[in-house]
């Protein structure tokens, strides 16, 4: 079992950032998962936002985020980040750190952090 907390959320204007942490620990060593995020809106389906591979060569992002969103990991300290520039306010929902399979999609996710909110406002 590996537990995920994510940390760094909040209320922005937009085109503000954010830099959202995920710490991972327990289970399987976490150097052989693709780590990502993904995020929910409200009445919205939960969805992909971007991944970084386990050997940490390879990232990928969703058309929406790509450019303005850096996700990077940091095996030696078990951490997951989602660095956010030019917030918008389509932004807005609750963010959650995710491992798993590649690529990681919502059905290939092992394990899901418990979330955190991201708030933009106009």
């Amino acid at each position: 079992q590996v537990r995920l907390v994510e940390s760094g959320g909040g209320n922005v204007q937009a085109g503000e950032s954010l830099n959202l942490s995920c710490a991972a620990s327990g289970g399987r060593s976490f150097l052989y998962y693709t780590v990502g995020w993904f995020r929910q809106a409200p009445g919205k389906e939960r969805e992909f936002v971007a991944s970084v591979s386990d050997n940490a060569r390879r990232t990928r992002y969703s058309d929406t985020v790509k450019g303005r969103f850096t996700a990077s990991r940091d095996d030696d300290k078990n951490m997951v980040y989602l660095q956010m520039n030019n917030l918008k306010s389509e932004d807005t929902a609750i963010y959650f750190c995710a491992v798993g399979g590649k690529p990681l999609e919502v059905n290939t996710v092992a394990f899901w952090g418990q979330g955190i909110q991201v708030a933009v406002s106009s």
